[in-house]
């Protein structure tokens, strides 16, 4: 049995809203004691995780899987060493590389040359260990004409390239990955998921955190569910996988009272209907179906923008559709919307997932990869692993001479 690197225990993490955190200035200092002279107000406790409990082998890639808020940051922050638990014990056996946010460990006025050495020595890394392996962090990360350059004028996609490359070039024993690789483009992620497979295959560890149920499950043997800071499931990656995808969505529709959204953006609802505009949770596998969203804009947003995300219950997407792909402008004025695109009879038999995103191209307003679910009903032909249908023609012609 392989050694477990990291240990994990009735782990527990709770804050304390309207607590203020770390040092103040004296005048902040002195308005808070005013504030509570003569009172004592009642604080609320949150408990971002509790009772949170699982092993890690060595040389093992483990994903973990939950809603926004579901704990998942916290539990890598508390891996990291960068926060301390409330509860519980987590034991790390190793050198850590952690990439948990845009430019964590970075300084924003040195350069990107001068942070690739701090980071590797945060990481505990000798100077010449560095050395050796600088040549290949610059190249992997992009950035060569800007490594004299400080690193607060990069864009987000330049730091997260660099971060990525130090955290994962310098020989880490254990490499810890957050959500953070939605920043970069689809080459990049790429690469991203191809590093991780190697440190992987090089035997150690990595625990990666993810909205992207393909990349855990392409990349991971077992998965963690993480449900409102609880331990829901742990055990192989498509059995848990499948079972958050079709708890995290709501059968045929999803509505959101007080609304959902950012900024000048509200969404109302996302429902699944038939030919008919009749609402519908399940369909034939030869019926096409419809996705709608009803939102509002508040303002006038330019280039305001959405899409619509299919999923099957393994966690491989197969739409990502944006209005802007099809449609010469985009609504953009105030005033409450309904947005409709058309899924042709193409998916095969099961369950999958929809999603939504909102926003433009520098903001996103709000990004749901698991709104609602759709079953769909049939026969798959004996062919349960196909994820579509297309019924795409076939031309045959006989080529050895004889009459046809």
């Amino acid at each position: 049995m392989a050694t477990a690197v990291i240990e994990v225990e009735d782990l527990g993490k709770r804050y304390t809203l309207g607590e203020t955190v770390g040092r103040r200035s004296v005048a902040e200092a002195l308005v808070g004691g005013l504030r509570r002279l003569g009172r004592r107000p009642a604080r609320d406790e949150l408990w971002s995780l509790r009772d949170v409990s699982f092993d890690v082998a060595e040389g093992e890639a483990i994903g973990v899987v939950g809603r926004n808020g579901a704990g998942k940051s916290t539990l890598l922050k508390i891996l990291s060493r960068i926060t301390e638990p409330t509860t519980g014990v987590a034991r790390v056996y190793g050198r850590v590389g952690s990439l948990l946010e845009v430019g964590t460990g970075f300084h924003p006025e040195l350069t990107g040359r001068e942070n690739t050495y701090l980071n590797g020595a945060i990481l505990g890394m000798p100077r010449r260990e560095i050395d050796r392996r600088f040549d290949e962090i610059v190249e992997f990360a992009g950035v060569a004409r800007f490594l004299d350059t400080p690193i607060k004028r990069y864009s987000s996609g330049m730091y997260l390239r660099l971060a990525f490359a130090v955290a994962a070039h310098l020989d880490p024993d254990i490499l810890v990955v957050d959500e953070v690789l939605a920043v970069g483009d689809a080459e990049f992620q790429r690469r991203c998921l191809g590093k991780m497979a190697t440190v992987e295959q090089e035997g150690r560890t990595v625990v990666f955190v993810s909205h992207d149920m393909g990349a855990i499950s392409r990349l991971c043997q077992r998965a963690i569910w993480l449900d409102h800071g609880a331990v829901e499931q742990v055990g192989p990656t498509n059995e848990v996988v499948q079972a958050y995808l079709a708890s995290a969505a709501a059968a045929g529709q999803a509505r959101f009272d007080d609304g959902l959204g950012s900024g000048p953006f509200v969404l109302h609802e996302v429902v699944v209907v038939d030919g008919d505009g009749r609402r519908i949770d399940h369909v034939l596998r030869d019926q096409a179906f419809a996705v709608e969203l009803h939102f509002e804009l508040r303002e006038r947003v330019r280039g305001f923008d959405a899409s619509v995300l299919v999923t099957t219950s393994r966690g491989v997407r197969l739409l990502d559709e944006s209005w802007s792909d099809a449609a010469p402008e985009d609504p953009g004025a105030p005033g409450r919307y309904v947005a409709r695109v058309t899924v042709p009879p193409m998916l095969n038999v099961g369950d999958h997932t929809i999603g939504v995103w909102f926003g433009t191209r520098y903001e996103t307003f709000v990004y749901e990869p698991e709104v609602v679910r759709i079953g769909i009903d049939g026969s798959d032909a004996d062919r349960p692993d196909r994820a579509v249908c297309l019924g795409l023609p076939w031309d045959v012609e006989r080529v050895d001479g004889s009459g046809r």
